[in-house]
């Protein structure tokens, strides 16, 4: 990531002082990568069949943080995610709403990385489509049945469970937990706990490849393990996802992985994120209080988001909303309304900026914020970090206490604090395209009138473009049954009124 190493104000970060909380163990353990330097990084990505929800937002801005910090430790990072754009929900949802699976799945994959980029998720280095990994999953079952693992039915090919006798270790499930936990009930299996790794092709049925075992497709754990196997080999650094796919997928993975190739651990080192609430209850459809990241980003902007998401330890619950938003765009602007005086004081002829003496609680802010960090990724404390360092910086301006170079070393430590957080701590207020001209009523208001002759004529695909764009230049349009719809203007921080 460029610009995240320090400048000069301290001590290079050590790597060898990291520590990881890991699901498998509980405990927290001293984080070793596998290859020196270079770490493997794997977190479960979308099923693109509907828009992503903020809870998936909530856990991928945490590892894009993880990846951030790794990176800025010194190591090299290749962070992988999967897109499952082979499922039955895609399947169902395509025949809703009459439309191919392949193509409902790529609208929703091309939506998802939009929503990714507009949260500042940006360092996954690669997407990997399981429907392009057909060839090595079918290669994964074919060893998991020579080694007495899996077997074929009547309906598709499953992995026994009882053959491998570690299942339930990451999810600390006995035998006995586990049998109250039963998936994809069907009388041709051995054990009702075991799970699909190929389903034979249904009648009617399209989105299917020739396999040793007739047509069909993939399950959907054995893609995870395909794709992991082919990039990284049979062990890795670190798997990561939501709380909730503990069991049964990530165990699956391990049962799938450590049985064909007889290494263990398939992963050193397991993450997982807490649930996102909203307003004390869980985020469901039926409930009414499910957002999609989009409808969320409608209403406040995405550095107030994850600043609220960051607020809180990765493995923590966290209760959304919109009132939490504002307080966390308060706390960010404290910090940004902070480098806007430190501009203006470096803007007034003063003393000497070439002093080789760097500011004592800049050093040690940067040393507080490292070993937050380094402690599991501790982002709520590393954030206190830089509140002490504010309130700090603010007293000593009052008092006139600071000299110059140290107002300027606070501006490059709160610069990386922001890189590594992948939050801008210098964004100053905007309209919607931040120049005077672009911020005029008449323009916004010429592309609503184009919008609603698109709408008329039902280019119903221009007409979303447009308001697209709109949003992403903070101008939110709401439509009306009658008229053109009105719009409001959302702040650079907080919540759109």
């Amino acid at each position: 990531m460029r610009g995240c190493r320090p400048r000069e104000l301290g001590s290079t970060p050590n790597p060898g002082l990291m520590k990881i909380q890991s699901t498998m163990t509980g405990n927290k353990e001293n984080f070793l990568a596998i290859h020196n330097n270079r770490i493997n990084l794997f977190v479960c990505g979308p099923t693109v069949y509907d828009d992503s929800h903020i809870g998936h937002a909530r856990t991928y801005i945490a590892f894009d943080v993880v990846a951030r910090y790794l990176k800025y430790k010194g190591f090299s990072v290749f962070y992988l995610q999967n897109i499952t754009d082979v499922d039955d929900k895609i399947i169902q949802r395509a025949a809703e709403t009459n439309t191919s699976p392949r193509s409902l799945a790529r609208k929703f994959e091309q939506r998802y990385l939009e929503d990714m980029q507009a949260l500042g998720v940006t360092n996954v280095n690669y997407y990997a489509r399981a429907s392009e990994h057909i060839p090595e999953i079918i290669d994964q079952i074919v060893r998991l049945i020579e080694l007495g693992f899996a077997y074929e039915t009547e309906t598709g090919v499953y992995f026994d469970e009882s053959r491998f006798e570690d299942f339930g270790k990451l999810s600390h499930q006995s035998a006995e937990d586990l049998e109250k936990h039963r998936i994809e009930p069907d009388p041709s299996k051995r054990n009702p706990g075991d799970f699909s790794l190929w389903k034979k092709r249904q009648d009617g049925e399209q989105v299917t490849w020739d396999s040793p075992w007739g047509k069909g497709r993939p399950g959907w754990h054995i893609e995870d393990t395909a794709i992991t196997e082919t990039y990284f080999g049979a062990q890795y650094d670190i798997h990561g996802g939501a709380m909730d796919l503990i069991f049964p997928h990530h165990e699956a993975e391990i049962a799938q992985m450590e049985a064909t190739s007889g290494k263990k651990p398939l992963v050193r080192y397991w993450m997982h994120t807490g649930f996102l609430n909203v307003m004390g209850e869980k985020m469901s459809k039926s409930l009414g209080n499910f957002t999609t990241i989009r409808d969320m980003l409608q209403r406040c902007d995405a550095d107030s988001f994850r600043f609220f998401v960051l607020s809180s330890h990765y493995r923590s619950p966290i209760d959304f909303s919109l009132e939490a938003i504002e307080q966390s765009c308060s706390g960010l602007e404290r910090i940004r309304q902070l480098v806007k005086i430190i501009d203006a004081q470096l803007e007034t002829p003063g003393d000497s900026l070439e002093s080789d003496e760097i500011d004592a609680n800049v050093i040690e802010a940067r040393a507080k914020f490292i070993e937050h960090m380094d402690n599991d990724f501790n982002t709520t404390y590393a954030l206190r970090t830089v509140f002490e360092l504010v309130r700090d910086v603010n007293r000593r301006i009052n008092e006139k206490t600071i000299s110059r170079r140290a107002l300027n070393d606070v501006k490059e430590l709160l610069r990386e604090f922001g890189e590594i957080l992948g939050v801008s701590f210098s964004v100053t207020e905007k309209g919607p395209t931040g120049t005077a001209e672009d911020q005029t009523g008449n323009l916004i208001e010429l592309f609503i009138e184009i919008r609603q002759k698109l709408r008329e004529k039902k280019d119903w695909q221009l007409a979303d473009e447009i308001r697209n764009r709109l949003n992403e230049l903070n101008v939110v349009l709401e439509d009306e049954k009658a008229g053109k719809g009105k719009y409001s203007i959302k702040k650079s921080c907080g919540v759109s009124k």
